[in-house]
């Protein structure tokens, strides 16, 4: 496309990235007026470097101390993304307070909208067979099932249901073709429930020595977007559980979105929490500090360019483990280190806005070899329906970045030059797909999705998201053996059952008191 075309056409960016460094830019200020330069104060925020944070949450500080705890609650929750919101829900009957750093609840999973058409910024989907299937339904969502088989686009071709019926029309040579096909026999042929946990600690391109570049290819593209890696570093039994679950012989797609994915259940929680709860939720808080005491727990926040101190009988940690090893003090080392080893990519999401019909082939196709790895029709679900007419054709590309590559979307410049080189690669993909959108959203995300590697799920969480005395750790990167909203809720209902039964001053549930 060129640069006049392009200048027409409208970018939006939205999005934080520097949220790492738990604290608020206005410490920042603080610190930089008492002597340091302006380029140390941006290689603190961007390097999401905790010098800072640790200066405020010491009470010997000059120039920061933490104050007196302004009020005390059963349980503080840090964190409103859905395993936050989630663990609130769960903790209705006990006098709780949520804390969200945004100025929206969601977090990665967060539908926006453009003149009512509803679109994703992160999660998609869910699976019937999954708990959060079972809780969307009971806090009142209706799920609706996707019923396409995965696509890919390669070499200019649309390829539907790649690893079913799409094999055989891969517009590769025939020994590329076949390479395939005895990759997925060899795949369907390996038992999980009986190797699965051993696989967990192996990787998956253990797996495809022999086999075609271009398989490797496909699955290189394909990790990012799911787990957060390339097959190198992808334990092995994800990718083998992938293939099976796309391929095997019940191959009726179980999964089930809303429009703008998962969004939905993130928007239903906050609906049915804030009317009743809106003076114990606060969006805008940064934490700076979780210390435990004898009896409670305070949480330091800043909140309006002040900070604030709250006290509980319990806290659950419902944020990213690189965020919360920064400012719970006194982790034990080991967990710490455990924390310290989950590693994070930089994910945004490219939402193309199109006023006229561009693609509608299916839900969810895959593109190896461009700047996103996949694209999701935003209303496929409802597209179906009686009397549903499409007013925009909204396209959500998936766009998972390689760490190092972070930098690009610190700055408005940086990430719109990664929505542009989206919109040129889609609009190169295949014939018909060259139309001008009216607008192009780039939602950018610095540490959404943790990364799957070899011996995380079996060594690495079980150790990190042990129970610390009063204070609990939910989020997604609790669980795994990968990042969904699914792991998200799960996180929450143990976290939930662990503080009440911390509350109670019962014995913490076994299976669960042992982990680490």
């Amino acid at each position: 496309m060129s640069a006049n075309r392009r200048d027409f056409i409208k970018f939006v960016v939205a999005g934080a990235v520097t949220a790492g460094c738990p604290i608020d830019l206005s410490l920042l200020a603080a610190e930089t007026e008492a002597g340091n330069s302006k380029k140390s104060q941006a290689a603190d925020v961007n390097g999401e470097e905790n010098r800072i944070c640790h200066q405020v949450r010491d009470q010997g500080n000059q120039i920061f101390k933490r104050p007196p705890a302004s009020s005390r609650h059963d349980v503080v929750i840090v964190g409103g993304g859905v395993s936050g919101l989630a663990a609130a829900y769960r903790l209705q009957h006990h006098d709780f307070l949520l804390l969200e750093k945004e100025p929206h609840w969601g977090g990665n999973a967060y539908a926006m909208e453009y003149e009512g058409s509803v679109y994703a910024t992160g999660s998609a989907f869910l699976v019937k067979d999954e708990y959060a299937y079972q809780f969307a339904k009971e806090i009142g969502l209706e799920p609706l099932p996707v019923n396409s088989p995965d696509a890919s686009i390669i070499r200019g071709e649309l390829v539907l249901d790649t690893w079913g019926d799409g094999l055989d029309k891969l517009p590769y040579p025939a020994p590329v073709r076949e390479g395939f096909k005895k990759f997925k026999k060899e795949m369907l042929a390996i038992d999980l429930e009986k190797r699965g946990k051993e696989l967990f600690d192996k990787k998956f391109s253990d797996f495809m020595s022999g086999y075609p570049a271009e398989l490797k290819q496909w699955w290189d593209n394909f990790g990012p977007s799911n787990w957060g890696a390339i097959s190198e570093e992808t334990a092995a039994s994800l990718g083998i559980f992938a293939l099976q679950d796309m391929a095997g012989e019940s191959r009726a797609d179980d999964r089930y979105t809303w429009p703008g994915g998962l969004g939905a259940i993130t928007k239903k929680l906050a609906e049915i929490l804030h009317p009743k709860f809106k003076d114990r939720m606060q969006t805008g808080a940064t934490i700076v500090a979780v210390v435990s005491e004898k009896e409670e727990v305070q949480v330091t926040y800043m909140l309006g360019g002040e900070l604030k101190t709250v006290a509980a009988k319990a806290v659950i940690m419902a944020t990213p483990k690189f965020i919360t090893r920064r400012i719970v003090e006194g982790l034990p080392d080991k967990q710490s280190e455990a924390m310290h080893q989950i590693r994070y990519i930089p994910y945004p999401v490219v939402n193309l806005i199109f006023d006229k019909p561009v693609f509608n082939h299916g839900y969810d196709t895959w593109c190896p070899g461009n700047t996103f790895t996949d694209f999701i029709v935003a209303d496929w679900v409802i597209q179906k329906q009686a009397g549903y007419q499409q007013k925009f054709n909204i396209i959500s590309c998936y766009t998972p970045m390689k760490e190092e590559n972070r930098g690009y979307l610190l700055n408005e410049i940086g990430a719109r030059k990664v929505a542009a080189n989206v919109l040129t690669d889609f609009q190169k993909l295949m014939p018909g797909l060259n139309v001008d959108p009216v607008e192009v959203h780039i939602y950018r995300r610095g540490h959404p999705l943790y990364i799957s590697t070899p011996g995380l799920y079996t060594q690495v969480q079980p150790l990190a998201r042990h129970p610390m005395d009063r204070v609990f750790f939910a989020n997604t990167d609790s669980e795994g053996p990968e990042s969904t909203t699914n792991a998200g809720i799960h996180a929450a209902q143990r976290a939930v059952k662990e503080v009440e039964a911390r509350l109670a001053g019962k014995p913490l549930p076994r299976e669960k008191a042992a982990a680490g």
